[in-house]
């Protein structure tokens, strides 16, 4: 036992492991430990990360005496950042497609990259709560609902988690980027509870390797040093065995309240946990019994992951190869949403149509996401202009004006048979933040197009009643001043790699728009919570998104959930399996959806749910579930989605435990949040204690 070494760690059943991992624990020197418990970089890897983020994995943790391995670190949302890499569609585009299945089949893609290309560690599971549209970071998570950005975090960290350890972040309540290093977050217990951690509560049942922690301070103490969130909440109540890291450069201010709250892992160096910390812990500051668990904690998971992925190993060949850029391709397809389609604007006829104008400068661009730590760097990017004149090949004249003169635009517009608008956001409007003195990123106070956008959307579609304008970015764009001008919207965020293959496909019809929008698109800013990028204190109330506008009775430009389509959809009568059940019962609920149109068609059908709201203030109604159902025309498809009791409680801070409120409750289930949406509704109660 005195010589085992990690080896015998790995090799060991998993019942007799923890014993193993305190074995060898008692081996170490308090230098080894606290090795351990923070990343490799110097100060020359800290100036290449500014140049180059990403640029190559980033090491924690090697031993070669014991023959512990490091931890490979890299980052990336939509792809993985190192070397030539697959770009995906941003997270809040895959969020738009609603598809589980497809978001754990691209994790499992990046993972195998990743893995490909030397790193064992995956910090692109984003899950922050999508509390206002302005943040720039919008885009790198799933949206503004706690339900669905579990289920698709869940299925993020499933599937990268088939190759390698992965962490969800930011913990928590992380939603401004502008101030994110100081800004003090006011927060009740029920809203944290209920609003902020719920996703991040499911990705720990999952069996998330590592939790990161947000730079943001929540109630007056950074979230870093927190012993709340990271001791109480995520370890103690949740009991994650897991570890938990810092964010990046800025995630702890100082090592002993970091390490006595929580913390397990300083990243990308050893800064706080570096020089001078040894002595402290040594001079009782730190109890010794919290850094063995932190290193228990960490050599848990090195263990865990050590014999997992595919036995034949990762060749470099998966990066970039053909099946991850269709998989891509499918994303863009799946996660574009048409937002308005008068007069039967589109798709395109072809027949009709025989000269197109395209305008906007962003056509040519490739566009995919910010350059910040998400950034991807892909062989190649279909933009779309060259997605729409390849799939319009000879039979339609394709146009092409930048609208930096709008008389210009205005010939080719008036002389076209159609004339299509590409505008948007690029990293310059949104996307991470480091200095104010890097014109780049940042968050979003005004929601609408850049000035000269609009100016081209009104000069165009002056001389051509066919106008349809395409929309890039990361999240909701107010649309009030052009929006009546012109026949079509179709929202394609940031798309990826294969974008423009995608959008001309849904414009040409040859794919049938499916997306659903994971964030409320505002008539105007007035309608959101306060949002101050420069705050450095702010309160975050218990409503916002959907659920504001529904308490406020607010009418959004586009609802949460919304999206058109080609075909038509019906929904039958819904039918619960119970017409009462437990605090702790279970019953499901039952339905058909039919494709009632001429064309195929995917459909995402959503449940919500509404409680007595009697006993406490609660939302009008929750997201509780949902399926995206591909069906042929007259075709019918049988839905069953699960109404966990559990999944309705409140917070009582009363009590500091969850309640299931007895009464009536409602279920609806529709193609969107709003109640005219919601096509078939059946109620049930929960019996009392």
């Amino acid at each position: 036992m005195a010589e085992i070494t990690f080896a015998d760690v790995v090799d060991a059943p998993e019942g007799e492991r923890e014993e193993l991992i305190a074995a060898l624990i008692s081996r170490m020197t308090l230098k080894e430990k606290i090795k351990q418990m923070s990343g490799s970089a110097n100060l020359l890897d800290l100036a290449m990360m500014l140049i180059r983020y990403n640029l190559k994995p980033y090491d924690s943790g090697r031993n070669r005496r014991l023959g512990i391995p490091p931890l490979r670190f890299t980052d990336g949302p939509r792809g993985v950042g190192i070397g030539h890499s697959t770009c995906f569609p941003v997270a809040i585009a895959r969020g738009a497609s609603w598809d589980a299945d497809l978001q754990e089949r691209i994790s499992s893609a990046i993972g195998v990259e990743a893995r490909a290309q030397g790193a064992d560690f995956y910090g692109g599971v984003c899950i922050n709560l999508l509390r206002h549209p302005g943040w720039g970071r919008a885009q790198e998570t799933f949206g503004e609902d706690p339900h669905h950005l579990g289920v698709m975090g869940v299925a993020a960290l499933k599937g990268a988690q088939k190759h390698l350890m992965a962490c969800a972040k930011h913990f928590a309540c992380n939603s401004i980027e502008e101030s994110r290093f100081y800004v003090d977050v006011i927060i009740d217990e029920r809203t944290l509870r209920e609003v902020y951690l719920p996703h991040f509560k499911k990705c720990v049942d999952a069996g998330a390797a590592s939790i990161m922690s947000a730079y943001n301070r929540v109630n007056g103490t950074y979230c870093g040093h927190s012993h709340q969130l990271l001791s109480e909440i995520l370890k103690d109540d949740w009991g994650f065995d897991g570890f938990v890291m810092s964010d990046f450069l800025f995630g702890i201010y100082n090592g002993v309240d970091a390490a006595n709250g929580g913390m397990d892992m300083e990243m990308p160096g050893r800064w706080r946990f570096g020089f001078g910390f040894a002595r402290k812990v040594k001079r009782g500051l730190v109890p010794i019994e919290r850094i063995d668990d932190a290193v228990a904690r960490i050599l848990r998971q090195k263990a865990r992951f050590a014999l997992k992925g595919d036995k034949s190993g990762y060749d470099k060949s998966a990066v970039g190869s053909r099946a991850h850029v269709a998989l891509a391709l499918e994303a863009a397809r799946k996660s574009m949403v048409l937002l308005k389609n008068e007069n039967g604007a589109l798709p395109i006829a072809e027949r009709k149509v025989s000269r197109m104008a395209i305008v906007g400068e962003l056509a040519t661009r490739s566009n995919i996401g910010d350059r910040g730590s998400s950034e991807v760097h892909p062989s190649y990017v279909v933009t779309p202009l060259e997605g729409l004149r390849s799939r319009a090949g000879g039979a339609i004249e394709v146009e092409y004006d930048n609208g930096s003169d709008l008389s210009r635009a205005r010939v080719k517009a008036a002389r076209a048979d159609l004339v299509m608008v590409v505008v948007g956001l690029t990293s310059r409007e949104e996307g991470e933040h480091m200095t104010d003195f890097l014109p780049r990123g940042g968050d979003r106070e005004d929601l609408g197009l850049p000035a000269d956008q609009e100016a081209i959307i009104h000069a165009v579609a002056s001389e051509n009643e066919r106008c349809i304008v395409i929309v890039e970015g990361g999240s909701a764009v107010t649309m009030g001043s052009w929006l009546d001008e012109v026949e079509a919207v179709l929202m394609a965020w940031y798309p990826g790699m294969e974008g423009g293959t995608a959008l001309a496909e849904i414009l040409f019809g040859d794919v049938c728009p499916g997306g659903k929008l994971p964030v409320t698109f505002p008539a105007s800013t007035e309608q959101l919570p306060f949002f101050d990028k420069k705050a450095r204190r702010i309160e975050y109330g218990y409503y916002h998104g959907y659920r504001l506008f529904d308490r406020e009775g607010l009418e959004p430009e586009f609802p949460f959930g919304f999206g058109l389509s080609y075909t038509s959809f019906a929904y039958g009568p819904l039918e619960l399996s119970d017409e009462e059940i437990d605090p702790s019962g279970l019953l499901t609920a039952t339905f058909d959806v039919t494709n009632t149109g001429s064309m195929y068609g995917e459909e995402v059908a959503q449940l919500y749910v509404e409680p007595p709201g009697t006993a406490v203030d609660r939302p009008v109604r929750e997201l509780k579930g949902f399926a995206r159902l591909p069906l042929e025309p007259g075709e019918t498809a049988t839905v069953s989605m699960p109404v966990d009791a559990g999944e309705l409680a409140y917070y009582d801070v009363g009590t500091s435990s969850w309640s299931v409120e007895p009464g009536d409750y409602s279920v609806r289930v529709g193609s969107s949040s709003r109640l005219e949406d919601l096509r078939s509704s059946a109620g049930f109660r929960i019996r009392g204690d």
